[in-house]
């Protein structure tokens, strides 16, 4: 009696401190509440939906009557002729997303970091940021107008040079690594220095000042202070990035398919919608999104642990 009163009162007191902190942080929990409801309802409910990856959904059965299948529809989609097409399509993009386009935010971030002019840096950090906010339909409406054949703009400078004037490369699958990569780029960049701009405006300035009093220039100052104090920020962001390396982005790439480009903008998102929404079999779709979902969660895991022994730095 007396050891259950013991471990009684060494569980409730810890129960006890963490109440008497959260009503001293109310305001703080209060404010947290709006995202913890989102992800509830967004995220964590909608996974019960995952049972229609081992399931043959019916209409008239509903999800939870409808006949289990198993592993049938993995073993579909490895046997499927355009499986590995797909996976590697998306490897691809995602690929160029993930590591070629890393450094482009991070460049951005230090030179605006290096502008002393705060009315210049403002406006140009402000042009920078609007394109996030560009739905991915007008990007790429404003892209096809770009590139479109005879009237586009790019088309009609290479003609008032005495070029062809007429390409269509949108249709031109040589083109559209480029196209991509560069909306990408052109949408994203800004956003995402913001993370980047933050980290460095907290290093101790007084790093500098050491620095500069032993003569060091500027681009060793950026390459011996800067980059290393921002390495857990870049490292935290790869790692998060990772889960998504087999979702190179659905509203883009959709948007970017072309009758000429579709052997290599064709990705494993597009294939969801297209037998999913489109084909009706929702748990075939189901099963191939679960794959993304499980396969992004293992390489976050080991990128966590491998990153937790090499740097010490890691989400958890």
């Amino acid at each position: 009696m007396q050891t259950q009163m013991t471990t009684t009162g060494k569980t409730a007191k810890p129960s006890k401190k963490l109440w008497k902190n959260i009503m001293l942080h109310k305001y703080l929990y209060l404010m947290l509440l709006p995202c913890l409801v989102f992800f509830i309802i967004f995220a964590y409910i909608p996974m019960s939906g995952l049972i229609l990856a081992f399931k043959e959904f019916k209409f008239n059965m509903g999800i939870l009557g409808s006949p289990w299948v198993g592993f049938e529809y993995f073993e579909r989609f490895f046997n499927d002729y355009q499986s590995m097409t797909l996976i590697k399509n998306t490897l691809i993009i995602s690929f160029m997303k993930l590591f070629i386009g890393l450094p482009f935010p991070i460049i951005l971030a230090l030179m605006f970091s290096e502008v002393k002019n705060r009315y210049f840096r403002n406006i140009s950090q402000s042009i920078s940021y609007l394109p996030h906010f560009l739905s991915w339909v007008v990007v790429v409406g404003l892209v096809q107008r770009l590139l479109a054949p005879n009237n586009g703009l790019l088309n009609q400078i290479i003609a008032k040079f005495g070029g062809d004037g007429s390409v269509f490369y949108m249709m031109e699958p040589n083109y559209f690594y480029q196209i991509m990569f560069g909306s990408h780029i052109w949408k994203t960049v800004g956003w995402d220095s913001i993370i980047y701009l933050a980290a460095i405006a907290g290093i101790n300035p007084d790093m500098y000042e050491a620095a500069k009093m032993d003569g060091a220039s500027k681009w060793k100052e950026i390459w011996h202070i800067t980059l290393p104090s921002i390495r857990p920020t870049i490292l935290i962001l790869f790692i998060l990035s990772l889960g998504n390396i087999l979702s190179a982005g659905f509203d883009q790439l959709y948007l970017l398919r072309t009758p000429g480009n579709m052997q290599l903008s064709e990705i494993l998102d597009t294939y969801v919608i297209r037998v999913g929404l489109q084909g009706g079999q929702y748990g075939y779709a189901t099963a191939v999104g679960m794959m993304q979902g499980v396969i992004g969660l293992i390489l976050v895991i080991l990128a966590n642990r491998i990153s937790k022994k090499v740097s010490e730095t890691s989400l958890w």
